[in-house]
Parts: structure tokens; sequence; C-alpha cells
């Protein structure tokens, strides 16, 4: 793996070494969220949340998809990731 690569995945792997970011992404990879679902499930305010959210989609695990008035946040597809076995 070259450095670059080694610098995303360890970025990634930063994103995820806070237990409630890992928690946000362990509840996405069930089922897409909005902030406020995300909230109800999670012991943090709405605003925390999002602040967990745009750390996750800063590293590239989350996106997110526009409905109505609200964004519903979604894991990134994994094997696009490189989490993948070759």
């Amino acid at each position: 793996m070259d450095a670059r690569r080694l610098s995303i995945a360890a970025r990634r792997f930063a994103a995820l070494g806070d237990p409630t970011r890992l928690q946000v992404f362990t509840l996405l990879s069930r089922q897409s969220l909005s902030v406020a679902e995300l909230a109800e499930r999670l012991p943090v305010s709405r605003p925390a949340v999002s602040q967990h959210l745009k750390v996750l989609a800063d590293a590239g695990l989350v996106g997110c998809d526009p409905v109505g008035t609200r964004n519903i946040y979604r894991p990134e597809d994994m094997a696009r990731l490189g989490f993948t076995y070759q």
C-alpha cells in the first residue's frame, strides 16, 4: 500500500476511534438515518451528532442524500473505500 492510501486509511480509522462516532457509524451501517433519528438513539445532542457526522464525512466514511428538508446519512460503499480483500 502506498503512502497516500496509508494516510487515507489512517484518517478513517482515526475518525472511528471515537466511541460515539463508532456508534454513529454502526447505526448507519444498519439503516440510513437523519440527524434527529441518530440523536434519538444516542446520548448526545443534535449539534453533537452533526459534528460527528462531519468528521465521518470528511474521512469519506459517510455520505448523505437530501430528502425533503432533511439529509439522510448512510455509510459510503465499503468496496469503494478500500475495505476489500484482494
